[in-house]
């Protein structure tokens, strides 16, 4: 373990310790935030969270946490509207989707929404999966698609502030893409393998606590993609 390890677990923990704090109050407050602000709140925690996650990516790849031309701070700044994105679509498949099953299987549509709402159940499980995997499937490849067009606009414009602010090529980006890994990668194995699963875990949380968790998620599919690309290099 290198020196830049130690210091990023040690960052790491000190974030989370107040969460396992309970007399400091720290978790109610966020809880708090949460509910009051949650777009602001998923700005930053994407920003953080999902930025660390390439950051160990990168870590894997490479064997450093930063390089020339990565561009965290660009990389943050993406994150964090990704964030408000995810966030907001969180919302819209969370309200919709048990008026499709309630439609479908000729049910109440309250009732759909009671079972989701309640305690843990199979009904909840089936409610939370299918909200899971209409979600991945309509929204996630579009900004996954999106977020790399993105990740090499920075990379192209040398990972500065002012790059990020200039017009996208988008024609040039999406001409070039590595389409194999996209597709054959990112999204026909990493959304139903990982993203069906974990983010009906997601949905089984508590409401001011599921954007924290998919962004806690990001940094688990950095890691999960930096192997992958190590194993088809090799």
């Amino acid at each position: 373990m290198k020196k830049q390890d130690l210091i990023l677990i040690v960052c790491v923990a000190i974030v989370l310790a107040p969460f396992f704090i309970p007399s400091t109050g720290f978790l109610a407050g966020f809880e708090d935030l949460t509910k009051n602000y949650p777009f602001v709140m998923a700005f930053f925690k994407f920003a953080i969270l999902a930025t660390v996650g390439e950051m160990i990516g990168l870590r894997i790849r490479k064997g450093v946490y930063n390089e020339k031309g990565f561009g965290i701070v660009p990389r943050m700044m993406v994150w964090g509207f990704l964030g408000m994105g995810i966030a907001m679509a969180m919302m819209i498949f969370k309200t919709g989707i048990p008026v499709v099953i309630a439609t479908i299987a000729n049910l109440d549509v309250q009732a759909v929404r009671d079972v989701f709402a309640g305690d843990l159940s199979w009904g909840k499980v089936g409610v939370a999966f299918a909200v899971s995997v209409a979600m991945n499937s309509i929204f996630a490849p579009v900004m996954m698609t999106f977020h790399k067009c993105t990740d090499t606009h920075i990379l192209q414009n040398g990972g500065t502030v002012s790059g990020l602010l200039k017009p996208m090529k988008m024609r040039q980006i999406i001409t070039h893409l590595d389409w194999d890994t996209q597709w054959n990668l990112v999204i026909k194995k990493t959304i139903p393998l990982f993203w069906f699963p974990a983010h009906t875990i997601t949905f089984l949380l508590p409401g001011t606590m599921q954007v924290l968790f998919a962004a806690i998620l990001g940094v688990a599919l950095g890691v999960i993609l930096a192997l992958a690309n190590n194993t088809k290099k090799k």
